[in-house]
């Protein structure tokens, strides 16, 4: 099965892509450079590439970035927040409709090269920040992309999500038992030297170690605690009744 798969060099993208090669997936890799000032991460996608040998491309999209400037991972006037991954002050993180760009774009890939299926690595956590990272985002690109490409697309071919259901602790405890060098991927949207430790994303990095019992091999400038704002609120619709089952692969 030939897959083309988004991996920006985090955590989830980079586990996906080594899963997918684990589980005899054709994989192709893409990667974007939409001006984010963590773009280091696309280093450790190209790591990535080269460890499963896959090819891959990173497309220049940074003509669009004063475009869709109204976050703090593509503005330098807006500050990369600190606290929990949870916590209102994240919505500052969302870059407009990215996730919607880059799914299309690897879509347009999967079409000219009659692939099976496009793969995101889209996770529970993100379900409660970004909207384009819920189940009923995956259907419905899913369902976009056979209307927009009939007959042009094999007709099994699927958007993947393997991750859609499963905590970041449950990804890492998947990736650590088939090898994912976590020390070769990147989490901070500050975008230093080193891992903040601060952000949103990077106290997301060290729970999703914690909660899997898998050694963390990042250096971090600091580690708070935050506690998560989600305890005493009712869970948004979309976020109800999940399971902790990710959707099996074909």
């Amino acid at each position: 099965m030939k897959t083309v798969v988004v991996v920006s060099g985090g955590m989830d993208s980079v586990t996906l892509a080594q899963y997918l090669a684990h589980e005899e997936h054709d994989v192709r890799l893409v990667s974007f450079d939409y001006g984010q000032r963590h773009r280091k991460e696309l280093a450790c996608a190209s790591d990535c590439a080269r460890r499963i040998n896959a090819r891959h491309d990173i497309i220049d999209l940074t003509n669009i970035t004063r475009l869709i400037s109204r976050s703090a991972l593509t503005s330098n006037d807006i500050d990369v927040p600190d606290g929990h991954y949870a916590e209102d002050t994240m919505r500052q993180t969302i870059v407009p409709n990215r996730n919607s760009i880059m799914a299309s774009i690897a879509i347009g890939i999967a079409v000219n090269e009659q692939a099976d299926h496009v793969a995101l690595g889209i996770h529970a956590g993100d379900h409660y920040i970004y909207p384009d990272c819920r189940p009923t985002f995956a259907t419905t690109l899913e369902q976009h992309a056979k209307v927009a490409n009939a007959g042009f697309l094999p007709d099994h071919f699927t958007i993947l999500t393997p991750f859609v259901h499963m905590t970041k602790g449950e990804i890492v405890a998947l990736g650590a038992s088939i090898g994912v060098p976590y020390a070769s991927t990147w989490s901070c949207y500050k975008g230093g030297d080193i891992h903040c430790g601060a952000c949103g994303t990077c106290f997301e990095r060290r729970e999703a170690f914690a909660d899997a019992d898998v050694i963390d091999p990042t250096i971090y400038q600091s580690s708070p605690h935050y506690d998560d704002p989600r305890a005493d609120q009712t869970p948004m619709p979309e976020l109800r009744n999940i399971d902790n089952k990710h959707q099996s692969m074909p």
